[in-house]
């Protein structure tokens, strides 16, 4: 029920009959216009479609500001059991530092404890900001890097010069890859996902 509806309601009770309780129509009205506002407000409320697709580019964004920080640490020194930039990295304290500073994750600092996280995915799933794992020890997911688009990934490697880009498909990597992971799963709140 609009405004004007709401007018003609209160003209009523100006010629209402004497014997009507206005009490009893005052109340009906506010009960009428409570009622309509709860209307229009169910019908400007955003469609899940959209709330979702707000979210989503919210979740892009930052994956974009975490990968931007990740870059940002290019050239950082490797050091084994390093997790700080004033120290230097190694491949787990370095993606578990960028986790801990973008997203808000504490990630184990052992890339075999981080292969056991998230959501497994395929190859051609990658998007970035997934955890991507090699064998570099002669042992299965001894080595993670984070998924920065393209068939790149950015790590701290051992050796190297420090913290860096490389790509997937470098002969190396390819044949050392042992899979990838999903931390970053968009989750809609409770109340869109019931509605």
């Amino acid at each position: 029920m609009h405004f004007q509806a709401l007018q003609q309601h209160a003209f009523r009770i100006n010629y209402a009959p004497m014997g009507l309780n206005n009490n009893v129509i005052i109340g009906f009205l506010l009960l009428t216009a409570g009622s309509a506002m709860a209307e229009e407000a169910v019908q400007i409320a955003p469609a899940p479609e959209l709330a979702s697709s707000t979210l989503e580019t919210r979740h892009l964004s930052g994956v974009s500001d975490m990968l931007s920080y990740a870059r940002n640490l290019i050239g950082i020194n490797y050091k084994y059991g390093g997790s700080q930039p004033s120290t230097g990295f190694d491949c787990s304290g370095y993606v578990s530092h960028v986790f801990r500073q973008m997203a808000d994750l504490s990630l184990p600092h052992n890339a075999l404890a981080m292969s056991r996280l998230g959501k497994k995915i395929s190859p051609n799933e990658l998007k970035p900001g997934d955890l991507v794992f090699f064998n570099t020890l002669k042992r299965s997911f001894s080595h993670v890097g984070i998924y920065v688009g393209n068939d790149r990934f950015i790590h701290a490697p051992s050796s190297g010069g420090g913290v860096q880009v490389v790509s997937m498909q470098d002969k190396y990597w390819m044949k050392r890859f042992n899979g990838a992971r999903r931390l970053l799963i968009l989750q809609l709140p409770a109340g869109l996902l019931n509605e």
